[in-house]
């Protein structure tokens, strides 16, 4: 079965199956990130202590990971909820459609390729 999005004045056309496979992906994200954030959580309380030989340098990275993980946990939580509310594939800037393969790559992208290329390039 192919279910149609209207997504702005475009449309997008994703399976059935296709979306089953994208939801599948960010729940099995979901999960990996939560359960990297309690790793990293209890890497902390473990080294309540920290042996001499950690530096501020492996905290910084463990802080960093944390930051990251708890971005891309945000990140599919959003494309999850995008997807119950019937709009998940429309780019935010454009309101286009975000193209198939993009969303097969990075299933919580919240941009179209293009879009994303401008918003790098601001950086």
């Amino acid at each position: 079965m192919v279910t149609h999005q209207i997504i702005g004045e475009r449309r997008t056309t994703l399976s059935t199956e296709d979306l089953a496979t994208l939801r599948e992906n960010l729940n099995e994200q979901r999960l990996f990130r939560r359960e990297q954030l309690r790793q990293i959580a209890a890497a902390s309380i473990d080294g309540a202590t920290p042996p001499p030989r950690q530096t501020a340098s492996r905290i910084e990275v463990r802080v960093k990971l944390a930051v990251s993980a708890r971005m891309v946990l945000a990140d599919v939580e959003a494309a999850l909820r995008r997807m119950d509310q019937g709009c998940y594939g429309a780019c935010h800037l454009c309101r286009g459609a975000i193209g198939p393969e993009r969303l097969a790559v990075v299933p919580q992208a919240r941009y179209c390729g293009r879009c994303q290329q401008v918003r790098e390039a601001g950086r």
